[in-house]
């Protein structure tokens, strides 16, 4: 049977440690024993746990109560609370304010006070204390009591801080998980974006200074590049590093935090339901992208090269899943490539699966930036250059073809440039075919 339990803190048990250390030596007592409470996973039953014990060497009067007692024990308190917080007692004390139940241990040389750890209703624990050579007197019992309570409180506040501090560790995490979400919205906002201004430019270069519609096109880049500018802004003011600088706070009255068995909400900003994958036609799901990204090269003055064949297998995925990836792998390499450079698309079918290969002579990347490359927010030296980027578009085209059974890896140099100010690289992405 395994418990979920918080061990208690080394401030806690040095405080029961003096507790049993006043019973000892200022009343005499010449054993006790403090169990705290503890639940039994997948059961709503409380168990009592023993804690601390006096002595802690066995003896005829260590505190010893049946294992199989314990629940019996626990109901009785249970059964006492709206009486009094205060103690189970022997019969032989008679008392107005303090209830009086039996508990005979007949194996022990003297009867033993039982007393319920109570806090705001709330069960704790229990104190086990006694003693032979004398009863106990209600001057003793009321300190016996004042022991209890103390010990009471202090386990209180202790499972108070705990929940607290795990409370606060959750708001943390769903703080993190709603920045990560945050970037996502931001990066897929401009990708189009960039795509929509681009083309905006390009179809104004081929109206002529009469056409109407040359003030309707200019309206639609001017208003491109102020959702530009503002996005760009609130990235600024909402960067990853903005949050680790603001403490984080937790009141009784926060919104409803995330348990410990409960995990962040799926990723409804990335596209599509990655669990369940389809049959795929490959070509279809990127036509669109290559178009956009022919266009766009062009008016860069790349050359855009494709070698598809024509005859491909369907493959296991998600069409927005994988429109994302390709986007951001083809926005990459016309970020990254000069004018007059060249980009290729190629897909080979490799046994069971598709390679699907996008390769561009560009500035390439550095061997020490290869192996942090698809963590989120990493840059490298292009973070010092003029080169505008947010570091997410790689990690989320990794996120997503993993959870599609697939794999994504990156050479550079590229071994086919023969400039070495250009080295190039390859992005390869493997997707499993449909046997059929």
């Amino acid at each position: 049977m395994s418990y979920s339990y918080n061990v208690a803190s080394a401030e806690f048990a040095t405080l029961c440690q003096s507790q049993i250390k006043l019973l000892t030596q200022g009343l005499g007592a010449i054993s006790s024993a403090i169990y705290l409470t503890g639940e039994v996973e997948q059961s709503p039953e409380k168990q009592l746990l023993l804690f601390a014990i006096y002595p802690q060497t066995k003896s005829k009067f260590t505190p010893q109560i049946a294992e199989v007692e314990l629940p019996e024990i626990l109901q009785r308190v249970i059964a006492h609370r709206k009486i009094a917080p205060s103690s189970l007692l022997t019969d032989e004390i008679e008392t107005d304010n303090l209830s009086a139940v039996v508990l005979e241990q007949e194996n022990l040389a003297t009867k033993q006070l039982v007393l319920p750890l109570i806090h705001e209703e709330v069960m704790m624990g229990l104190l086990i204390t006694g003693r032979e050579d004398r009863h106990w007197k209600q001057q003793e019992l009321e300190q016996v009591k004042a022991i209890a309570v103390t010990l009471a409180i202090a386990r209180f506040l202790e499972k108070q801080s705990q929940w607290y501090r795990e409370q606060l560790k959750l708001q943390q995490s769903m703080r993190h998980w709603e920045q990560e979400q945050l970037g996502n919205l931001l990066h897929q906002l401009r990708n189009p974006l960039t795509a929509l201004r681009t083309f905006s430019k390009l179809l104004l270069k081929r109206l002529l200074p009469q056409d109407r519609n040359q003030s309707i096109v200019e309206s639609i880049l001017r208003e491109s590049d102020r959702l530009s500018e503002l996005i760009d802004r609130f990235a600024a003011e909402t960067s990853s590093d903005a949050p680790e600088k603001l403490p984080v706070t937790l009141s009784t009255t926060s919104v409803r935090l995330l348990a410990k068995e409960e995990q962040p909400p799926h990723n409804f900003l990335l596209p599509g339901n990655i669990e369940n994958l389809d049959n795929l036609d490959l070509k279809k799901v990127l036509e669109p992208l290559l178009i956009s990204t022919r266009t766009i090269a062009e008016s860069k003055t790349i050359s855009f090269v494709t070698n598809i064949p024509s005859n491909l297998p369907p493959v296991k995925g998600n069409s927005g899943a994988l429109r994302e990836v390709f986007n951001n792998l083809l926005d990459n390499s016309i970020k990254y490539t000069p004018e007059k450079g060249q980009i290729t698309v190629r897909i080979e079918q490799k046994d069971n699966a598709l390679e699907i290969a996008i390769e561009d002579t560009g500035y390439g990347i550095p061997e020490t930036d290869l192996e942090h490359l698809f963590e989120r927010s990493y840059r490298g030296v292009q973070a010092e250059g003029n080169i505008p980027g947010t570091g997410l578009g790689l990690a989320i085209a990794k996120q997503l073809i993993e959870q599609m059974q697939g794999n994504i890896e990156v050479i550079s140099p590229n071994n086919r440039s023969n400039n070495t100010d250009f080295p190039g690289t390859i992005f390869i992405v493997w997707l499993s075919t449909v046997i059929k």
